[in-house]
């Protein structure tokens, strides 16, 4: 890796992202203090009133209103190369999840927590899902994956292209 590339994947002082992270987000849109409470509030009820034709029901959590307030409705392009695989650009946006209730509901209970739609990764080929401490998880046709302890974390991961952790009944739910 150059030394330019390896400048683009640190911290400046004055981001609480990765450089590269925090230009993409910026692209999009968000700004530090960005905070959209009343289209947060709009998802939460509608995810809120929605049940499946076979009675399933999303919960939603202040995690999940805090993440969607700060970053709701933002397509988030990817940065560049990635560190260890494709970086993935992603819409936030819960209603991309609305009719996936079961599914996390099921993950939710494997995880021994409950799971709340975030959005996509803007192909539409993975679903992300948040708990209610702000871990954030990642849904696609080849299996779960771990994406970080916080939404920071989990966009540093997706943005970077860093190596999620995939999860199995032999792994912990919080990888160290």
């Amino acid at each position: 890796m150059t030394a330019a590339a390896s400048a683009s994947y640190g911290r400046s002082s004055a981001t609480r992202f990765p450089v590269a992270v925090d230009n993409a987000l910026r692209t999009a849109g968000w700004q530090p203090g960005r905070w959209d409470i009343k289209q947060a509030e709009y998802w939460a009820d509608a995810l809120r009133d929605h049940t499946t034709p076979a009675g399933h029901r999303h919960t939603v959590f202040p995690a999940a209103v805090d993440a969607w307030a700060e970053f709701g409705g933002l397509t988030i392009p990817a940065p560049g190369p990635g560190r260890q695989i494709a970086p993935a650009p992603l819409r936030i946006d819960p209603l991309t999840g609305l009719h996936l209730a079961r599914t996390f509901a099921d993950l939710g209970r494997a995880l021994s927590t409950q799971l709340c739609p975030l959005g996509v990764e803007a192909d539409g080929t993975a679903h992300l899902a948040l708990d209610a401490t702000g871990r954030v998880y990642s849904i696609d046709h080849t299996g779960d994956w771990y994406l970080g302890a916080t939404l920071d974390d989990a966009l540093t991961t997706l943005l970077t292209g860093l190596q999620p952790t995939r999860l199995t009944t032999a792994a912990p739910t919080e990888p160290h």
